[in-house]
């Protein structure tokens, strides 16, 4: 038996399944008093609960009635998402899968053509399971595989003509990568040259301000339509909003009824969304900052522990959000990330690792509130415990 195989055997002598490491870690995750990139969202019902309790008072009228198929409070969010993002309008959905295909398919109308132009990483192609093909008649094409964003050469010589460029900010898949401002704005531009429409896919636009040093409407004013989540970078319990052009959105609220996403009452879900942008969204420029910390701490601590190879993508992070990159296999680094939080009480990292290639692992790092408590050298004191949990080189 490999060291590796040693490493990664479980408490019953077994190799864990994919649910038994899921158990495991989110056991230690909970038992854990200090925990590097704790989400919210992991929480039990009654914590979850709490939370928006205690926080709902402060930042909504809670004496309003309820709202019935997307009226008061939903309408008010679609409003305030609107003014924070400058457009024009914005319409709530259930989910960001169903507001992006709404929002292209309503381009495609309009252009008189359904290819959409993207990124080989974005979600829709990678999280999707062809969506776009399958259930709205898109037709994606993928302008690069490189794990950046696209380049403004690339658009002006694609070998074919596309009805909109959808633009991932920041690309997830490639270690929540950014453009430079001047970069974005030439690819738009690029689009532009080719009447092409522009949709940013903005999951995680409430996070790129500090990269960009730009205001949220100046970079959403370079789309002609944007979606955002209120669960990824809020806290939210879930949804998301289409902003743009009023007569664009009053067509999406159309093909919304059509998918299936006039939900009787949302009020939950909305009030939460409100939480999140009173609470996370002013706090997001210190986490972008606070995670280069975390980032600068790691590779110190690994290049010091004498682990060959390790990697942090990117090296100064774009976002709140960034990779770690190990020479082990994934069961490997899953065991010591778990031992480490179940016999010490903290846990370095608390999210998945992922195969990238033989004997490659990689997990992703997310700075919020628990993470601003970290100091560099706790970062690094955490890392030499973790590495002595790794296999032998």
């Amino acid at each position: 038996m490999s060291d590796t195989a040693e490493q990664s055997i479980g408490r019953d002598g077994e190799l864990p399944s994919p649910q038994g490491w899921r158990e495991r870690r989110a056991a230690a995750q909970r038992q854990a008093r200090r925990t590097l990139s704790r989400g919210g969202w992991g929480g039990t019902i009654r914590e979850r609960l709490a939370h928006l309790t205690e926080a709902a008072p402060g930042v909504y009228d809670l004496d309003e009635p309820a709202d019935v198929y997307g009226n008061r409070i939903v309408a008010a969010l679609e409003e305030r998402v609107a003014v924070l993002l400058g457009t024009e309008a914005a319409a709530f959905f259930p989910t960001g899968t169903m507001a992006q295909q709404v929002a292209l398919r309503c381009w495609a109308g309009r252009t008189g053509n359904p290819t959409v132009a993207l990124h080989a990483l974005s979600h829709p192609e990678v999280h999707e399971r062809n969506a776009f093909s399958q259930v709205s008649g898109l037709r994606p094409v993928r302008v690069t595989d490189e794990p950046r964003l696209p380049t403004a050469a690339e658009i002006r010589d694609f070998e074919e003509p596309f009805g909109a460029l959808m633009l991932e900010l920041p690309l997830r898949d490639a270690g929540f990568v950014l453009p430079t401002w001047e970069e974005l704005t030439e690819v738009v531009e690029a689009a532009r040259e080719r009447d092409a429409v522009v949709h940013f896919d903005g999951a995680r636009l409430w996070e790129c301000t500090d990269h960009f040093g730009r205001p949220l409407e100046e970079i959403a004013g370079l789309a002609d339509s944007v979606y955002v989540s209120f669960y990824k970078s809020l806290g939210g319990f879930g949804g998301a909003a289409l902003a743009g052009p009023e007569s664009l959105i009053e067509e999406a609220k159309t093909w919304r009824h059509r998918y299936g996403g006039m939900i009787f009452q949302q009020f939950p879900t909305a009030l939460s969304a409100f939480v999140g942008l009173e609470r996370e969204l002013p706090r997001l420029p210190d986490y972008v900052r606070h995670a280069r910390v975390v980032a600068a701490a790691l590779r110190e601590g690994f290049a010091e522990a004498g682990v060959p190879w390790a990697r942090v993508h990117p090296e100064v992070p774009h976002t709140h959000e960034f990779q770690v990159w190990l020479p082990y296999e994934p069961d490997a680094a899953t065991e010591a990330a778990v031992r480490q939080g179940e016999e010490t009480s903290v846990m370095l990292f608390a999210n998945p690792w992922d195969r990238r290639g033989p004997g490659m692992a990689c997990t992703e790092v997310v700075i919020r509130a628990t993470g601003l408590e970290w100091t560099a050298d706790d970062v690094r004191a955490a890392v030499a415990d973790f590495v002595t949990r790794l296999p032998a080189p």
